[in-house]
């Protein structure tokens, strides 16, 4: 497995570019625009293949009730920006005395847009990120707010019962798999070789093998998964993939560094210049 290179770069030197390269966006279905937009402004070529559809909690009533409920507990710990959307979508955030805590800064700054500031993890960006942070450390006999979705890893609430912590799941939406159209078949049917596929979510790829057809199943498996930790990437390799290229973490811009750095390889390896 390959790893992405800092996407910061050193003055004088020419700004990376995707140009003729097609991004595979596996984010839920309607939350890859501004991803895709992002290609596109690099040169390259977006497409969307959702991996997970997003939709509102099976039971609105009590969600909301369990949300307003969760506003008093001692920290709020937000698992996706889709978690504050639909959170605040079924009532605002009061003042709250609690520690709210985001798993990334997309989670951050989805809340930022209301006002509200939250504790990130300054190195992974993930469960084992937020398990790190200082709240959390005695967090015995604290309640504890999951706002998220059902499903996922588990490890959260694991790790945080096995501290003694009070939980409290705060299911404000549900994924499901998303629906693939005979267009997104053909699609991925023609995929290029060089193509890349962006990965963040263990569910997602195991949706799209399950959506997709044999023919188009083995396409994708021949580009290169970019992959948002070990994790995604030892599951993207358990599901085929044989190129793996490892991005700092699942913002945006690390996954699009990752895809940079892998068309910067093959422009170089073809003798062409990357931009």
């Amino acid at each position: 497995m390959t790893r992405a290179s800092h996407p910061d770069h050193g003055k004088g030197e020419r700004p990376r570019r995707l140009d003729g390269l097609t991004v595979v966006i596996t984010r839920p279905a309607g939350t890859g625009t501004s991803l895709a937009k992002k290609v596109r402004a690099l040169g390259g070529t977006p497409l969307l293949l959702p991996g997970l559809s997003l939709r509102g909690a099976a039971d609105p009533h009590h969600a909301g009730m369990q949300w307003l409920a969760s506003q008093r507990d001692d920290v709020l710990i937000f698992t996706s920006p889709a978690a504050v959307r639909y959170a605040l979508a079924l009532a605002p955030l009061a003042k709250t005395h609690g520690s709210v805590i985001a798993v990334g800064q997309g989670t951050a700054r989805a809340l930022q847009r209301h006002g509200i500031a939250a504790l990130v993890p300054a190195s992974r960006q993930d469960s084992e990120g937020v398990l790190g942070l200082a709240p959390l450390q005695r967090p015995e006999g604290k309640r504890i707010a999951l706002v998220g979705a059902p499903g996922g890893r588990g490890l959260m609430h694991q790790q945080l019962a096995e501290r003694s912590a009070v939980l409290r799941e705060v299911p404000v939406y549900r994924r499901a798999a998303s629906r693939l159209t005979s267009r997104h078949q053909e699609a991925v049917r023609q995929l290029p070789a060089a193509a890349c596929v962006l990965l963040s979510s263990a569910e997602a790829l195991q949706n799209l093998r399950g959506q997709l057809s044999p023919a188009a199943w083995t396409r994708l498996c021949r580009v290169t998964a970019v992959v948002s930790s070990d994790r995604i990437g030892q599951a993207a390799r358990a599901a085929g993939f044989v190129r793996i290229h490892r991005a700092a973490s699942a913002n945006q811009a690390d996954l699009l560094a990752g895809a940079c750095d892998i068309h910067s390889r093959v422009s170089y390896e073809a003798g062409v210049p990357d931009c």
